[in-house]
């Protein structure tokens, strides 16, 4: 139905049917936190909310942009001047995809757009990531420029990288172009290899909830940077390439070699010990040990808390209320700062958690939070 309501509003505002209708989703990261970025391992699978376009081609140089979650009339750009950094509105992430696809040589001579998203803004949801991805392979259809899926979505995450100007890993954009409905994506963010992971928690009595804080954050804050520049210090002063390069095993070693860098200390410390419990995740769950994973993630939330302080006291209370109520793991999941947090349970504790974790922010005087059930779903697709 959603497919077919974006069709109409396309032709009320543009005059025309569209040529086709593209859906790609938002994400949750199961585990494997700011690794992406030290060429990693993460595992996201994706989520039923998605953003749907649809477009048109154009032959005269012109972007034309509409979204219905957005208050506004139809945004025009004239292809040659887009430049990186110069949009700081919702616009800069569909146009910045088609910056990149003509930066790399490919022959977008302008579309019409409308846009429609379900998936949750500032929630570390990958939002940004489900609109770039749903334009590129729509213009990758409409074009016939041939791309893989990795192909778009190192495009989509150049655009965001450049155009955009936030220093995001390529895990986001390869989740929403790459998963498949029923699995998690185990991602060698160095080579882009991909394993898909069952992962039918349904049919184990599990369930994954999502915790949307409804704290916002922004990936191209500073705090989110600097993250990322100590990450990249770290490793050359370890000198290797980056932090996947140093062995678990070898990591009280590597510590030892970094002196009275304390806070490059803790960022490396979690990066490898991250990269581990991505490891550790998949080997369970391919051993049917789904919920023995739940210490894992939560192993992954102090790391996080403590080491690369990216929480906050709102994800904080979701995962301390969580555990307290019977849940079999929890963290923060996302860039930080705000966002989300992920708690695995026994379907039949779902009630009992999400009450818990309601009241617990009414007693802090928090704003409510939002609780939903992650359901692993397909990748981006032509949805009409």
């Amino acid at each position: 139905m959603r497919a077919e309501q974006v069709r109409e509003r396309f032709a009320e505002l543009y005059g025309a049917e569209p040529e086709g209708v593209w859906a790609a989703p938002g994400r949750v990261n199961l585990i494997g936190e700011h690794t992406d970025y030290n060429d990693g391992f993460v595992m996201p699978f994706a989520l039923p909310h998605r953003a749907t376009a649809a477009v048109s081609r154009r032959t005269d140089g012109i972007l034309r942009l509409h979204s219905a979650d957005i208050e506004g009339p139809v945004v025009e750009l004239p292809l040659d001047a887009l430049a990186p950094q110069s949009d700081e509105n919702w616009t800069a992430y569909p146009a910045g995809v088609v910056w990149a696809l003509r930066e790399a040589g490919h022959p977008v001579t302008g579309a019409d757009v409308h846009l429609a998203s379900t998936v949750p803004t500032g929630a570390g949801l990958s939002s940004s990531a489900a609109l770039e991805v749903v334009i590129a392979l729509a213009l990758n259809d409409l074009y016939d420029l041939g791309l893989q899926r990795w192909q778009l979505a190192r495009l989509c995450q150049r655009a965001e990288n450049v155009y955009v100007g936030a220093p995001t890993g390529i895990m986001d954009q390869t989740a929403s172009a790459c998963c498949e409905e029923g699995h998690a994506l185990f991602l060698d963010t160095r080579d882009l290899s991909q394993q898909q992971i069952p992962f039918d928690l349904a049919a184990e009595g599990l369930r994954l909830l999502v915790v949307d804080t409804q704290v916002k954050h922004a990936h191209s804050g500073g705090e989110y940077g600097k993250r990322r520049a100590g990450c990249e210090k770290g490793a050359a002063l370890l000198g290797v390439d980056a932090l996947r390069d140093i062995a678990y095993a070898d990591l009280d070693a590597a510590l030892a070699r970094l002196g009275d860098e304390e806070e490059v200390v803790r960022l490396v410390r979690h990066v490898v010990t991250e990269d581990q419990r991505a490891e550790r995740v998949v080997d369970l769950l391919r051993a049917g040990e789904t919920r023995a994973i739940g210490p894992v993630l939560t192993e992954g939330h102090a790391s996080l808390r403590d080491d690369f302080r990216i929480s906050c006291p709102e994800l904080d209370l979701v995962v301390d209320t969580a555990l307290a109520n019977g849940a079999l793991g929890a963290r923060m999941t996302g860039g930080g700062f705000g966002g989300s947090a992920i708690v695995l349970s026994e379907a039949t504790d779902v009630d009992t958690l999400t009450k818990a974790v309601e009241e617990s922010f009414a007693a802090a005087g928090f704003t409510a939070p939002r609780v939903f059930e992650a359901v692993p779903s397909a990748g981006a697709r032509r949805a009409g």
